[in-house]
């Protein structure tokens, strides 16, 4: 593996830079995760080396990391609690040991720490090993920060004595050194993520840093000497509170390039990098009304070899939340078309963890997202087939109990090579639909389904059209809302 790959990365809202595979950009629910509460972040390897992705999710509270072997069908065995009492900020797994196993590192947000899990190649862990930060780290990234070959540990530490990146240097035999050598941040900025890259041509790997001020957010560059210690290099202003950061090269021009989202921003923003450490002011590519991410990746998620942009933000319509995943489908140039959504994954949602991985061995990239609101974390798998327009929800208003509305249509395309065949189309809550998509689609044709809205009491609404067909084996949901009186 080219070390300029070798790059892990776990955050406040965990995303991951993963190898791309062909894939299309419609998602569906497959799994629901069970955790006592709601969670943090989410790391995605194969720990315990049979050929199928697991996930490790990080608790809220002090709960410790649940670990889930997956099926290699997208689903998941029930989850091994490790370090019950621990407090996960963030977490990252990578081999750190050299043995072919990935291991486990926990950012702790209330011991000052960071805490390592070593992997005993079958989905098992040794006893929690805890080395000493200066302050709370918030988040961590796993790489080689003084070219020896051994992974590293870097964390954005935030609160008194040091808002600062304070660096353990690895051993290579899943051991670090101790004190952790510390990059000052700069005055007024608490840290918040990370992400790695090598932004200046150099042979040393370079970090982003997003920071958040009194009203205000900024990604400060900062560049490495391979020493595990970093020069300050440019900042650029962001929107307040910018959550997650991943670096990746989205031109295929040998440059690395930077996203982030911020929690008060309706938006991505993308820094296109100039090579020479320095990058250009941050484009936006906004989520619409009412939406907002702590939480980036970047994949291929539609198949055509160019890097994706992929954001699980909370939708808040009226102040009812939900999550969904928005796809913003890449151009190659560093630019992005409008997104592609999958609704919705889960009400009353807050999403803070994400990353993509094939979770059911069909080469496409799939997500998972750690849920901090909700019990059951989410696992969604590529279809790849079945494509629904609009893929936002349909939204009725203003309809008199009792009556019924005018439909909304939503097409269907079978973006597939074989003929989709549909075993069923029921509706749920207030909602009527007819559809001229029939007992099946041939490839590439597109049949409509009309919708309809007959309230029979007043107030919010719900309700969805729930899909059967061959191209999954849950449901396809199209979600459903409507205003009544």
């Amino acid at each position: 593996m080219d070390r300029r790959d070798w790059i892990v990365v776990g955050l406040i809202a965990a995303s991951a830079i993963v190898l791309a595979t062909p894939a299309a950009g419609q998602l569906l629910t497959r799994s629901g995760l069970p955790t006592p509460y709601g969670a943090t972040s989410v790391a995605a390897a194969d720990f315990n080396r049979d050929g199928a992705i697991d996930l490790a999710v990080g608790l809220l509270g002090f709960d410790g990391v649940e670990v889930f072997l997956g099926r290699g069908d997208g689903t998941f065995e029930p989850p091994v609690l490790y370090a019950p009492g621990l407090s996960p900020s963030a977490l990252a797994a990578a081999d750190l040991n050299h043995d072919g196993i990935p291991d486990i590192v926990i950012a702790n947000g209330t011991g000052d720490s960071v805490i390592v899990l070593l992997g005993n190649g079958d989905g098992t862990f040794q006893a929690p090993v805890t080395y000493a930060t200066p302050s709370v780290p918030v988040s961590i990234i796993l790489s080689d920060f003084n070219n020896d070959g051994n992974l590293d540990v870097a964390t954005a530490e935030q609160n008194d004595p040091c808002n600062c990146v304070a660096v353990l240097l690895g051993n290579g035999d899943g051991t670090f050194q101790e004190p952790a050598i510390i990059t000052y941040a700069p005055l007024g900025a608490d840290p918040l993520a990370l992400a790695g890259g090598y932004f200046n041509g150099g042979g040393n790997l370079d970090l982003a840093l997003t920071e958040n001020f009194i009203s205000s957010g900024a990604v400060q560059i900062l560049l490495g000497n391979g020493d595990g210690t970093f020069t300050l290099g440019d900042s650029y202003a962001l929107d307040p509170n910018p959550l997650a950061i991943v670096a990746a090269d989205l031109r295929n021009n040998g440059e690395t390039d930077l996203a982030v989202a911020a929690l008060e921003s309706a938006g991505l923003a993308v820094l296109l990098g100039n090579g020479d450490g320095t990058f250009q002011q941050p484009v936006y590519y906004d989520f619409g009304k009412d939406t907002n991410s702590t939480n980036v990746a970047i994949g291929d998620m539609n198949g055509d070899g160019i890097p994706d942009l992929v954001a699980a933000p909370t939708v808040n319509p009226d102040n009812f939340n939900y999550s969904a995943v928005y796809i913003f489908p890449g151009k190659g140039d560093g630019t992005f078309g409008s997104p592609e959504i999958s609704y919705p994954v889960a009400y009353g949602s807050f999403p803070t963890g994400l990353t993509l991985a094939d979770f059911n061995g069909d080469h496409k990239l799939d997500v998972a997202i750690a849920d901090q609101t909700s019990i059951r974390q989410h696992a969604l798998l590529n279809t790849g087939q079945v494509k629904f327009s609009p893929v936002s929800m349909l939204s009725f208003s203003n309809q008199k109990k009792g009556t019924t509305s005018s439909p909304q249509i939503v097409t269907l395309t079978n973006q597939g090579p074989s003929r989709l065949n549909i075993s069923s189309m029921t509706t749920t809550g207030n909602f009527e639909a007819t559809s001229t998509c029939g007992k099946s689609v041939i490839a590439k044709a597109t049949c409509t389904i009309s919708v309809t809205f007959r309230p029979n009491i007043s107030g919010e609404l719900y309700g969805t059209v729930q899909i059967i067909d061959s191209a999954s084996t849950k449901p396809q949901v199209i979600a459903l809302s409507g205003k009544a009186y």
